[in-house]
């Protein structure tokens, strides 16, 4: 594996301060011998100015969070990161890559769930490159890479959760969004750490039902919140009435046998279960007429 070898380039102020004078001597000094017809003169000016234009070559400019990576006919020679006007060997090969932050994100992907409920699925991930030599040299096109790696690692988060939790204690796609950017962050980290990119950031940008099959879990949604609230009315219901009987027998107000007993129940679980108001009747006789 190649990794990073950061190395320090030489001003390249500096180096316009030396090789322009030069230059400008030297064509002035050609031309004044080649008038003269001073062969020899001339043509050693002519060689400097030559060697002079050369090392301007190796000129380059660094932008602020960019790498350079330096080639010698091949080989990695190390990478530049001090922002500014530099100078390198004029026969190094200076690849620009970008160290900046950016986002991606997939396409909507279908898949299937764990239950094997077909879904829609997309993710945005944010990522930067920290290691210029592995972006370069490991992969051969580490934005395509990252592109296909992302969306492999979705799939296979989709694959590993169901849309919807079954019981609380159940992660899911839809319920659990901490817990599910935590593991696709650390899914797609890890698929690109040979590439020299670093994953800031990956979570959910869109989550849907196949529209096959749209209509048929919203009405399965709709039916589990109608079941969840009646069971937690239920609840209460039974515990109210457990309380009004312990209660009533606690304080001694009202003796009741079983049979009254399961009457009451029976008339305050439709009280407090019912979806509409009850009529109430008022019972102006004694306790048992």
């Amino acid at each position: 594996m190649i990794k990073e070898n950061e190395r320090t380039a030489h001003s390249g102020l500096a180096a316009l301060a030396i090789l322009i004078p030069i230059l400008i001597l030297g064509v002035a000094g050609l031309i004044r011998y080649a008038v003269l017809e001073n062969g020899w003169m001339a043509g050693s000016l002519a060689l400097i100015v030559v060697l002079d234009i050369v090392l301007l070559v190796g000129l380059f400019m660094v932008q602020p969070n960019q790498a350079r990576v330096l080639q010698l006919f091949g080989g990695y020679a190390g990478s530049v990161k001090v922002p500014g006007l530099r100078w390198a060997n004029p026969f190094y090969t200076k690849r620009p890559i970008s160290l900046r932050v950016r986002n991606f994100e997939s396409n909507r992907l279908k898949v299937n769930d764990l239950d094997g409920n077909p879904i829609e699925i997309a993710a945005v991930v944010v990522w930067k490159v920290v290691d210029s030599a592995e972006a370069v040299f490991v992969v051969d096109d580490y934005e395509n890479y990252v592109k296909v790696q992302t969306e492999a690692a979705v799939r296979i988060l989709a694959m590993s959760y169901p849309y919807d939790a079954h019981d609380e204690q159940q992660k899911s796609l839809r319920g659990s969004p901490a817990e599910i950017s935590d593991h696709l962050r650390s899914e797609i980290e890890a698929r690109l750490q040979k590439a020299g990119v670093q994953v800031i950031e990956a979570r959910i940008s869109h989550l849907a039902y196949a529209p096959e099959i749209a209509q048929a879990m919203l009405r399965r949604q709709q039916a589990s919140a109608v079941i969840a609230a009646r069971q937690k009315i239920v609840d209460g219901s039974v515990g109210m009435v457990e309380m009004a009987l312990e209660r009533l027998s606690r304080q001694k107000i009202v003796e009741l046998d079983e049979e009254r007993k399961a009457a009451m129940v029976s008339n305050l679980l439709v009280v407090l279960c019912s979806e509409t108001a009850t009529q109430p009747v008022v019972n102006a006789g004694t306790l048992h007429h």
